[in-house]
């Protein structure tokens, strides 16, 4: 499904103070519709068109037109946030992918929950990742023409009888080296990513894929390989499976082989595995230089290693540990025996990990981001003691409003399990407050 045609401009959400933008009297609720005389469609037109020193905006206030003026020092921002796209603004995928997580959500939860997105606009703005099997010529250019850049993309399977296979069987072609090589040939530079389902996409086939993409490095940046995510609620879909523990551990030899390969011949170690593997074959995480700058750590690709990586140093940066907090850490189960070496290993904190097992998607789904508020309330019920509060990690929080996947809120668990609920960001030094006060 395409987006509708619209230029009709986009909506400013914010205006920070002392700006640029808040200079020239733009206000959140404007829609600015063009810069200098550039008709505006959405926020990457007002990101291209606006990045020079002096623009004449047209705006639309309250029904009314109006011509505003801005001028800003070279390399300061301008100053303004824009209101996300509505749901029938965004491309949405026309594949239906065999290992697809969205095909795998029950019934009932919120309508949001449910949009495929399969959008280069939203590739570039915000790293999500696209198949570019529906990319039409106009966008293909204009990708090129605005050197969107850099873009995420869905391979799976270089194979083009395969990856029609892992998406679906579409009606569009499956095929993507040539698009990859255009893009390549135009400079955008792209991340690769691989969902690795056992029997389908491994081995033989993963090779071919890795070694079909390498070639187009630099241009290809990196290729990420991550497992693929199955819940228990897959009722008429392709029969998957996950990794076993024996293949998780030949996994990561097979790319530690293929990392040293390109490490001497492109300078990069250019295929990178995702966190979960490590964890799953119970192996050491590399080091952070392996991670090359952790260009894909969103993907779960060095994710763990910057995050341990980083209380190390906070911690070392605080001149004393402070007074240790009687909390209970929430953590999914796949990560919690590291969450909890790691807490053993901050002077003075004395923080117990619940490891919660999702029930709401399965045994299968263990990462703390998509536990239910349900789920962890049932757990905690559990323990014999919770300390003077629970620390939720803010991950597991996908909503604007704040509310877990099942639409529990942080309140609703503190009233479930009696102790107050905090709900921290998965940083470094906000880990550290968590278990211990400030020195």
């Amino acid at each position: 499904m395409k987006p509708r045609s619209s230029a009709e401009g986009v909506v400013v959400a914010a205006v920070h103070a002392r700006t640029a933008a808040a200079a020239a009297g733009l206000r959140p609720g404007d829609r600015v519709l063009a810069i200098n005389g550039h008709a505006l469609r959405d926020a990457i037109d007002f990101r291209f068109h606006g990045g020079d020193e002096r623009l004449a905006l047209s705006v639309e206030r309250d029904g009314a037109r109006h011509a505003l003026r801005l001028a800003r020092r070279p390399g300061a921002d301008l100053g303004v946030e824009l209101e996300a796209p509505r749901a029938d603004e965004i491309a949405t995928c026309a594949n239906k992918c065999v290992f697809c997580f969205i095909h795998q959500l029950p019934k009932g939860m919120r309508k949001s929950l449910y949009v495929k997105d399969d959008d280069f606009r939203l590739s570039f703005l915000h790293g999500n990742y696209i198949t570019l099997t529906d990319l039409e010529e106009a966008e293909l250019t204009r990708i090129v023409e605005q050197r969107l850049s850099p873009l995420y993309v869905s391979v799976h399977a270089t194979d083009p009888a395969l990856r029609w296979e892992l998406l679906g069987r579409p009606r569009a072609s499956a095929e993507i080296l040539p698009r990859l090589e255009r893009l390549a040939r135009a400079g955008i530079r792209m991340h690769a990513q691989v969902v690795l389902c056992p029997g389908l996409n491994d081995g033989a086939h993963l090779e071919r894929t890795v070694r079909e993409l390498a070639p187009l490095h630099p241009h290809v940046a990196t290729t990420a390989v991550v497992p693929v995510g199955l819940t228990r609620h897959r009722e008429r879909l392709p029969a998957l499976r996950t990794l076993t523990d024996q293949e998780a551990c030949a996994l990561v030899g097979t790319v530690a082989a293929w990392q040293s390969e390109f490490q001497a011949r492109l300078g990069s170690r250019f295929v990178f595995l995702g966190d979960e593997v490590y964890l799953q074959a119970a192996l050491p995480l590399p080091e952070a230089d392996a991670y090359e700058g952790f260009a894909v750590a969103e993907d779960g690709i060095g994710l763990v290693r910057r995050f341990e990586d980083g209380v190390e140093r906070a911690r070392r940066r605080r001149r004393a540990a402070g007074r240790p907090l009687d909390v209970t850490l929430v953590s999914g189960s796949l990560y919690a025996p590291r969450l909890a070496r790691l807490v053993a290993s901050i002077p003075g904190a004395t923080a117990r990990v619940a490891a919660v097992a999702n029930r709401f998607f399965g045994g299968t789904v263990s990462v703390a981001g998509l536990l239910t508020g349900e789920d962890i309330a049932r757990h905690l019920a559990t323990l014999p003691t919770l300390g003077e509060a629970v620390v939720v990690p803010a991950v597991a929080l996908r909503d604007r409003d704040g509310v877990f996947l099942d639409d529990m809120s942080p309140a609703d668990l503190a009233a479930a399990v009696g102790v107050p609920v905090r709900v921290v960001e998965p940083e470094p030094r906000a880990l550290l407050s968590a278990v211990c006060s400030a020195p």
